[in-house]
């Protein structure tokens, strides 16, 4: 049996907490540091994978498979659209031996990493929150939980969007020809999109994190709200797998609105932070304070 004493001395066990009283830490430590957290990390991706290939082939606690969920959207076109592999049947093309595991390994892997996803994204909080304050530690819940809520919801947003833009990409010119899509790059796009999304959601969490940290104001974004609404639109241009008009529309309208709405919480905060700091922080260390002008 492992020596359990070693097991909690070492580096790896998680509940160690090394005493560290001024709160500094060397490069060889953030490594270490940085290693056990991408250990987790990993971890619970894997154990996510897991569960995504069982879930792939498998229904869980009686909601349909992983495979017929992703394959809904495209049987929800027309047959006019789809061609026709089986009688009456919805299916994908697979042209190699291996296409069927690669592509349930693929779809697994993905699963993972958003079922997984409140692990990941609290290891990444865990390593930030020693560069932090004590009063901004205290949104470690708060940020695990909102950034998770943001990725399913842009997963989901890319979900519901795919159907539209597939109806788009494969009625332009159904007259002529008809596209018998494989499952591999049926797939990627719908697992792609989702990702795109997902990731895309998390812009605005990062905006209120910049602010709460003092690096970006909301004086600051406000003269930037142009510019924002460019990028965003620019971005869904680039980051859409798809290339439709209709995926880039609606990922750049929903980046607008929630980076707006990351504005919003920007301006109640600072308003709040200068009810509560008279602008002290922000003089030279030999410029006199409002008081001492009072004074004088």
């Amino acid at each position: 049996m492992p020596d359990l004493r070693r097991l909690r001395a070492s580096r790896w066990w998680p509940g160690r907490r090394r005493r560290n009283p001024d709160a500094t830490m060397s490069v060889l430590d953030h490594l270490l540091e940085l290693r056990r957290r991408l250990a987790w990390a990993l971890l619970a991706v894997a154990v996510g994978t897991v569960a995504g290939f069982v879930w792939y082939e498998n229904a869980v606690f009686g909601a349909p498979t992983l495979g017929s969920l992703l394959l809904e959207p495209y049987c929800s076109l027309p047959s006019s659209a789809r061609a026709g592999l089986g009688a009456g049947e919805c299916r994908l093309l697979a042209t190699g031996p291996f296409d069927q595991f690669v592509l349930r390994l693929k779809v697994a892997i993905t699963a993972g990493v958003v079922l997984s996803s409140p692990g990941w994204l609290g290891q990444l909080w865990a390593f930030v929150t020693p560069g932090l304050r004590r009063h901004e530690r205290r949104g470690a819940v708060l940020f695990v939980s909102s950034a998770s809520v943001l990725f399913a919801g842009g997963a989901v947003i890319a979900y519901l969007v795919v159907a539209e833009a597939l109806g788009f990409l494969l009625m332009v010119g159904n007259s002529v020809q008809t596209t018998a899509l494989r499952g591999d790059e049926y797939y990627s796009l719908v697992l792609s999109l989702m990702v795109v999304f997902g990731v895309a959601f998390l812009t605005p969490l990062v905006v209120i994190m910049l602010n709460r940290v003092g690096v970006v104001s909301y004086r600051k974004l406000a003269s930037w709200r142009r510019g924002m609404i460019f990028g965003a639109f620019l971005f869904a241009g680039v980051a859409t797998p798809g290339g439709d008009p209709i995926s880039m529309a609606v990922l750049g309208a929903a980046l607008c609105v929630l980076l707006e709405a990351a504005t919003q919480v920007c301006r109640l905060h600072d308003r709040r932070r200068a009810r509560r700091d008279p602008g002290w922080e922000d003089l030279d260390d030999d410029q006199p304070s409002p008081l001492e002008k009072e004074v004088k």
